[in-house]
C-alpha cells in the first residue's frame, strides 16, 4: 500500500465531486469545456458516415489479425447506427455540462452510466484494442472517477493494491490529493494509443501568485497576479499484452513536459525523469514478493471518433478521437517565462493598440 501512495504524488486536480463543491477554477474550466458542445454534432455526423467506410489494415501490421469494419457485425444495422449516434450525443452534452464529469451529481453519473452501457452493448468492434482504429489522439471528454486516474501511472498504483479494502484505501488517497491540490486547474486530457505504446498527457496548471497584498502589504487587492506554473505531465506506458478487448500496461517513464518555469525547464528538458520500470525492476530484484504492476486497461467500445475505457475496477473515461496522428504533443514551443511574455503582450496590444 505504501508503493501504492507514493505513486501519487506526481499529478494533482480539482476537489473530489463526492466530497467538496466544485472550486472556482474548476467552475471556470467546465465554462470554457462548453465548447465541447460544438464538437457534439461533428462527432456524431462523423460516427453516422464511418459506419459505411471500410476499415484500412495496414497488412504488415502484425498486431492486427482479421479486424472487421464496424458495419460488418450483427450489430451494425442502420437502427443500430442511429440508436448509436444518439446514445453518443446524449453522453456527450452531458459530459459538457458536468464539466467531463467533475462537477456530475449522483443523478448525472447515473445517467452517464446507463448511456454507457447501452452503447456498450452496440459496439460495433469487434477485438477493438486490436483495430487500427484504437491508434491515435484521443481527448478525455467524461470519467466517473478523477481524470488524472486515466494515467497508466495511476492505474500502475491501483494494481499494486489488493481488491477490497487497500483499494478502497488507494480510491480514498485519490479523492485527499484532488482535495489537497484544489487550486490546480485541469486543462487537456489525453491518450496517445500507438501500436505499442500509450502515453498519457495530463495538462495542469496553478496560479503562481495566489494572493499579491502578501507581498505587498500596502496593496487592498486581495487577488494574484494573472500568471500561472504550468505544464503536462506525460506518463508512458508500453502495452506488454493485447488481449483483443485490453491491453496490460506496463509503466516505463513519468516526465514533466513544456514546464514555464524557468531552469526547472532546463533541467527536465535535459532529461530529467522518472524512471518507472528500472525503479520497478531494481525493486523486484531486492524485494522477493514485488511484481512490477501490469494493469488492466479495457476497451469497451470502439468507433472512428468515440472510445469507451474501463480500468481493472470498472471505471468509466470516454475519449473523443482527435486525430489520427500517435504521436505526443510537441511542447517546445512553451516560454518558460511563467506567462510574463503573455501578460505584457496582452497589456501592450489591449492599452497601447500594438
Amino acid at each position: 500500500m505504501l508503493t501504492a501512495l507514493a505513486l501519487g504524488l506526481v499529478h494533482g486536480g480539482p476537489p473530489p465531486r463526492h466530497h467538496l463543491r466544485p472550486s472556482r477554477a474548476a467552475q471556470l474550466r467546465c465554462m470554457e469545456d462548453v465548447s465541447l458542445t460544438d464538437k457534439i454534432a461533428a462527432t456524431t455526423d462523423s460516427a453516422k458516415a464511418f459506419s459505411d467506410e471500410p476499415a484500412v489494415i495496414d497488412a504488415d501490421a502484425a498486431t492486427v489479425a482479421d479486424v472487421e469494419k464496424p458495419g460488418a457485425t450483427s450489430v451494425g444495422d442502420s437502427g443500430d447506427k442511429e440508436r448509436r449516434a444518439a446514445l453518443i450525443t446524449d453522453l456527450l452534452a452531458l459530459a459538457a455540462g458536468s464539466c467531463r464529469g467533475e462537477a456530475a451529481s449522483e443523478s448525472d453519473l447515473k445517467s452517464a452510466r446507463s448511456l454507457v452501457a447501452e452503447l456498450e452493448a452496440l459496439n460495433p468492434t469487434p477485438e477493438p484494442t486490436l483495430s487500427p482504429l484504437c491508434e491515435g489522439t484521443w481527448e478525455l471528454v467524461f470519467s466517473d472517477t478523477q481524470l488524472f486516474r486515466s494515467s497508466p501511472f495511476f492505474m500502475a498504483g491501483r494494481a499494486v493494491c489488493e481488491d477490497g479494502a487497500q483499494a478502497a484505501q488507494y480510491d480514498w488517497f485519490c479523492d485527499m490529493h484532488r482535495a489537497a491540490l484544489a487550486i490546480s486547474t485541469i486543462g487537456k486530457v489525453r491518450q496517445i494509443v500507438g501500436r505499442g505504446s500509450v502515453v498519457s498527457e495530463f495538462e495542469v496548471s496553478a496560479g503562481a501568485v495566489p494572493f499579491l497584498s502578501d507581498a505587498l502589504p500596502f496593496l487592498r487587492y486581495s487577488g494574484g497576479m494573472p500568471l500561472a506554473v504550468s505544464g503536462a505531465i506525460v506518463s508512458t506506458a508500453s502495452v506488454v499484452s493485447n488481449l483483443g478487448d485490453a491491453w496490460r500496461l506496463l509503466m516505463d517513464t513519468v516526465e514533466i513536459k513544456g514546464s514555464n518555469v524557468p531552469l526547472l525547464r532546463q533541467a527536465l528538458d535535459a532529461g530529467l525523469r522518472l524512471q518507472t520500470r528500472d525503479l520497478g525492476s531494481a525493486l523486484e530484484a531486492t524485494v522477493p514478493q514485488y511484481a512490477n504492476p501490469r494493469p488492466k486497461f479495457q476497451t469497451s467500445y470502439l468507433d472512428g471518433s468515440v472510445r469507451v475505457s474501463r480500468d481493472q475496477d470498472g471505471k468509466l473515461f470516454v475519449y473523443r478521437k482527435e486525430s489520427g496522428e500517435a504521436s505526443p504533443t510537441e511542447y517546445s514551443a512553451v516560454a518558460a517565462d511563467l506567462g510574463v511574455g503573455a501578460l505584457m503582450e496582452g497589456m501592450a496590444r489591449s492599452f497601447m493598440g500594438s
